[in-house]
């Protein structure tokens, strides 16, 4: 089983990226996702900078995969998908079926997570495409995940969500701009001030969402490494962990050491506490409501 680092979901400083990227170079990670996949207003690095450092991490060791952008609003972002797409050099991952029609019939690429895969025969038809691994939907249980696994099309790799908050929802609309009463084409880039997106509270003062420019995520924060076992029974090839701007090498070797087994699952869940930026979740993988924290046993827990 392979560990993935998912594409960068946040707006950050361009010398952090840089940094960031040169220190997961040095870490477990065999596969790393990278590009702008929610928002071309952020502008920090561009398309050159990306391959730059896709070269860098390639020289490392590390399998290199270029995102595409979700939601396309404009020519511009059409454009640069198809550069993506045609780039020669890297593999693809098609978060739209824009960009799965511009790489139909071409090169293999990975189906992101956000081409609602739900059953077998899209599977078997995306496949057909060409897609040479699938990432499952954030919200699909495991006992679902099973029956897509025993007719899994031959050479399809599939790859599950495993750490981060999770990307629920994308929206032309800005939910960053709007709350500091700015207009979408005028954001002033505002997101860039919350590395880890804008926590929303409810009237309670509860965590209940994030506002990360247009996209919204779950306050807390998906984590499955509990889960590994039953993944690499289902047969599961990558599990992917979505970038945080803090403690992201030492989650990456919790993951690791519960992936080589020299860590107990219920070890790597208590260590994992004060590395995260929100209490932990898990109750899609047990068909709970997400924001549950399901035990080993199968109870759900208080929210």
């Amino acid at each position: 089983m392979k560990i993935a680092l998912g594409p960068l979901l946040y707006y950050w400083q361009r010398e952090a990226i840089f940094s960031f990227y040169d220190a997961m170079a040095s870490t477990a990670v065999d596969v790393v996702y990278l590009g702008e996949t929610v928002c071309s207003r952020r502008h920090e690095l561009r398309l050159s900078d990306w391959l730059d450092i896709a070269k860098r991490l390639r020289a490392a060791g590390k399998e290199v995969v270029l995102s595409t952008q979700v939601l396309l609003e404009s020519g511009a972002e059409v454009g640069t998908m198809h550069k993506i797409a045609s780039n020669g050099d890297f593999l693809v991952e098609a978060n739209d079926m824009g960009a799965v029609q511009s790489l139909v019939g071409k090169v293999p690429f990975v189906a992101g997570p956000h081409l609602n895969l739900y059953n077998l025969p899209s599977l078997q038809w995306m496949a057909s495409l060409g897609a040479t691994r699938w990432v499952m939907p954030l919200e699909m249980k495991r006992t679902d995940l099973a029956v897509m696994q025993q007719g899994l099309p031959a050479g399809l790799q599939t790859e599950v969500f495993a750490y981060g908050r999770m990307p629920l929802a994308f929206s032309a609309r800005c939910f960053t701009a709007r709350h500091h009463n700015l207009p979408k084409d005028d954001c002033r880039f505002s997101c860039i001030a919350n590395p880890d997106g804008l926590l929303l509270k409810t009237r309670e003062q509860s965590g209940f969402l994030v506002l990360n420019g247009t996209q919204t995520q779950s306050a807390k924060v998906y984590n499955l490494v509990d889960a590994l076992d039953d993944m690499r029974t289902l047969g599961v090839d990558v599990v992917r962990l979505s970038p945080q701007s803090e403690n992201m090498a030492e989650v990456v070797a919790v993951f690791d050491a519960v992936r080589k087994q020299t860590l107990a699952p219920q070890a790597a869940l208590q260590s994992m506490q004060p590395l995260m930026p929100d209490q932990g979740c898990n109750g899609y993988w047990h068909g709970q409501p997400g924001l549950d924290q399901v035990a080993s046993a199968g109870q759900a827990v208080a929210a």
